[in-house]
């Protein structure tokens, strides 16, 4: 089996649900980033690790959070040993908004996976977007790249839209299955 991890920064809950739903999909392990920027004691070791590191933030003025970035940026003494290169990677999002610029943190996801010599794995699901589709429906929001998720910004994180929380749910399950199949 696997190893897969789910690094994730949340502010108000959201991600965090995102992905709790990402990791019960793939059997993974959760790696929060804290408050400050910040991975938990031996979560540097727990991605060194690991076979598939899927990456989670909001979207924040279109783009990922700083204590997201902070543990990017962090991430260049694994970068210069290539400790991460040829491991699978993939990423997810929620905003307030439904576009929100979601794209643009997916891209930076995208990128950094990309420096660390990763291996990308797409979203792997077709859209619900007929016209007899409703907004509770898996993947929704129509993304490829990453699992994608829209919070209104007066809603709890227990009030997320289930369709959304199943799209994380599918996602995280593809990542492991890809995981199994590059396994030696």
């Amino acid at each position: 089996m696997p190893k897969v991890v789910v690094v994730y920064h949340s502010g108000y809950g959201h991600t965090q649900r995102m992905a709790q739903s990402v990791a019960e999909g793939a059997a993974a392990q959760v790696l929060a980033i804290d408050a400050d920027g910040n991975l938990p004691e031996g979560g540097w070791d727990t991605l060194n690790d690991a076979d598939a590191i899927i990456m989670g933030s909001p979207t924040y003025m279109g783009s990922v959070s700083w204590q997201f970035k902070k543990f990017a940026d962090a991430s260049s003494k694994p970068w210069y040993s290539q400790a991460w290169k040829d491991k699978l990677f993939a990423g997810f999002t929620n905003s307030a908004a439904t576009n929100g610029d979601k794209m643009s943190t997916l891209n930076y996801l995208f990128t950094l996976a990309m420096q660390h010599g990763g291996i990308w794995v797409s979203q792997g699901m077709l859209p619900s977007n007929s016209k007899g589709a409703q907004r509770n429906d898996a993947n929704y929001l129509g993304s490829y790249s990453g699992a994608m998720a829209q919070s209104p910004s007066d809603a709890g994180a227990g009030e997320m839209f289930p369709g959304d929380l199943e799209t994380a749910r599918n996602f995280g399950s593809r990542v492991a299955d890809v995981a199994s199949r590059f396994q030696r």
